[in-house]
């Protein structure tokens, strides 16, 4: 990899690069299910509202040739916590009190994706220490799905710790905390 970029909301300026980047990773094995054009279509509009949250940031790695390697996006959770998405089923898991606790003020790592061309060079994991760098307290956290077993083993294998679920409710995602 040559180079990796911070931005702020210009990340809109390779709004098109980065939804090639997130189709390619986020439609193959294990996301296979989901629609190539309907993913590239949430992404971009999520992307376009998520840059202009407190705190956002984004990171961008391109290799040799210019092209998106790999990205990671994220920005400070607000209170009250969120309700959209998937942060009803992070509620659910870990419960209000803890949500409040744990999540509220901290770095929300949202996406993180490398390219098969580039995986096992390293990138990942300095993405994903590269957006989580000067965080508010040194928290951040982050959700996957659990079925998502190289991100799950990606996460561990860098001491992101799972927070005990809330008893008898489990959900599809399982959620991480930086390591301390």
């Amino acid at each position: 990899m040559r180079d990796i970029r911070s931005f702020s909301p210009g990340v809109l300026g390779v709004l098109d690069a980065l939804s090639d980047t997130y189709v390619e990773i986020f439609t193959a094995p294990p996301w296979a299910h989901r629609s190539p054009a309907a993913a590239r279509h949430d992404f971009r509009e999520r992307l376009k509202g998520d840059a202009h949250r407190p705190g956002f940031r984004a990171v961008v790695a391109t290799d040799g040739s210019g092209a998106v390697a790999g990205f990671a996006t994220g920005w400070i959770t607000q209170a009250p916590f969120p309700t959209d998405r998937a942060y009803g089923k992070v509620r659910r898991r870990l419960g209000a009190d803890r949500v409040d606790e744990l999540l509220i003020g901290s770095f929300e790592v949202d996406e993180l994706g490398v390219r098969p061309h580039a995986r096992g060079t390293g990138l990942g994991g300095r993405l994903l220490s590269d957006i989580t760098t000067a965080v508010p307290g040194g928290r951040s956290w982050l959700l996957t799905w659990g079925r998502a077993h190289d991100a799950l083993a990606f996460y561990r294998r860098r001491g992101w710790e799972e927070p005990e679920a809330v008893h008898g409710e489990e959900t599809d995602i399982v959620v991480f905390l930086s390591p301390p």
